[in-house]
């Protein structure tokens, strides 16, 4: 995860629960869940669209290149 061993990440926690305090840390962990939920699901409807997108353009067709009369 990250790079960080399990002694590392209680280290993190420990200093998180004495700056923010115990009351606000389960509000701060659930909205930064909530957050990154919204993004994963952001970029996957974005990746899902590009997909559908590049599957459904169909080459144009070579009529627009006719050779024009000179006259």
């Amino acid at each position: 995860m990250f790079g960080l061993g399990f002694g590392e990440i209680i280290i993190i926690l420990f200093i998180a629960l004495l700056f923010i305090g115990p009351k606000k840390l389960p509000e701060l962990a659930r909205s930064l869940g909530k957050g990154l939920r919204e993004f994963k699901k952001a970029t996957s409807e974005m990746s899902e669209q590009i997909t559908q997108s590049d599957s459904n353009e169909t080459p144009k067709a070579q009529t627009d290149s006719a050779p024009e009369s000179k006259s």
